[in-house]
C-alpha cells in the first residue's frame, strides 16, 4: 500500500503580494479620508496643525488723509464656467458656484486742499470750503464670509489636481467677485453718501470751533 503523493504548496508570486499590500493600504487610507469628513467622527489619523509662519516683517508706513466718510457691504453670486472645444464637460471643464462677500469705501482725500480752497471772513464767523469729490477705494473681498458653494470637474481635470497642488485654484472667481462688488459700488450712491457725511462732520466740527455760517462744496 502505497502513502498520497503531497503536491507542494504553490508560492504567491512576489508582485502580487506587493500588488495586494498597495490595494490595501489605499484602502485603508481611503476609508480614512471618508471618515475624517464626515461630522462627529475624529479624523482617524489623528492630524495636528501647527502654524510655524514666521514673524511678520513691516515693509513701509504710508500716512493717510483721507477721511473714510462711508462703507458698503455687498455679496454676489458668482456662476463661472471653463470648456474645452470637442469635449463633454464631463470629460473636461468647471465650473464653480461662489458666493462673494466684500466691502468698499468711499472717502473724501483732504490732503489735496490748497490754500485757495478754504476761506474765512475776518470775524472769523463764516467758513467755505471746497473740497474734491468723494472717491471709491479698492473692494476688499472678505475671505471669512465668502465660500464655494460647489465646484464641478471633468475627468481630466480632477486626475490633474490629484498631481498639482493649486493654492490659486479659486483665484478667477475671487477676481470676478472684486469686480462685481466694485461695479455695484458704482451704482449704490456710496459716494453721494460719503459727501454727505463729510459735510456733516465738518459743519459741526467748525460750529464747535465758533463759526456760525459754515460752507461746504465740492468739485474737481
Amino acid at each position: 500500500m502505497t502513502a498520497p503523493v503531497k503536491e507542494p504548496a504553490r508560492r504567491v508570486p512576489g508582485w502580487l503580494k506587493v500588488l495586494g499590500a498597495v490595494v490595501l493600504l489605499l484602502a485603508v487610507l481611503f476609508a480614512g479620508l471618508r471618515l475624517s469628513v464626515l461630522p462627529g467622527l475624529k479624523d482617524l489619523f489623528g492630524t495636528e496643525t501647527r502654524d510655524r509662519s514666521g514673524p511678520a516683517l513691516l515693509e513701509s508706513i504710508q500716512d493717510i488723509s483721507r477721511y473714510e466718510a462711508a462703507s458698503g457691504n455687498f455679496q454676489v453670486v458668482v456662476d463661472l464656467e471653463k470648456d474645452a472645444r470637442f469635449l463633454p464637460d464631463a470629460v473636461r471643464g468647471s465650473r464653480t458656484l461662489y458666493v462673494g462677500a466684500g466691502t468698499v469705501d468711499a472717502y473724501v482725500d483732504l490732503g489735496a486742499l490748497d490754500e485757495g480752497d478754504v476761506r474765512v471772513d475776518e470775524d472769523r464767523t463764516s467758513a467755505t470750503l471746497r473740497l474734491p469729490h468723494a472717491r471709491l477705494g479698492t473692494p476688499a473681498l472678505d475671505p471669512g464670509r465668502s465660500y464655494a458653494v460647489s465646484k464641478q470637474r471633468g475627468l481630466l481635470n480632477r486626475l490633474g489636481d490629484l498631481f498639482s497642488d493649486n493654492p490659486n485654484s479659486e483665484q478667477a472667481v475671487q477676481k470676478l467677485a472684486v469686480r462685481h462688488i466694485g461695479d455695484a459700488a458704482k451704482e449704490s450712491g456710496l459716494t453721494a453718501r460719503a459727501e454727505t457725511n463729510t459735510t456733516d462732520m465738518l459743519e459741526g466740527l467748525l460750529r464747535s470751533l465758533g463759526f456760525e455760517k459754515v460752507r461746504v462744496t465740492y468739485g474737481d
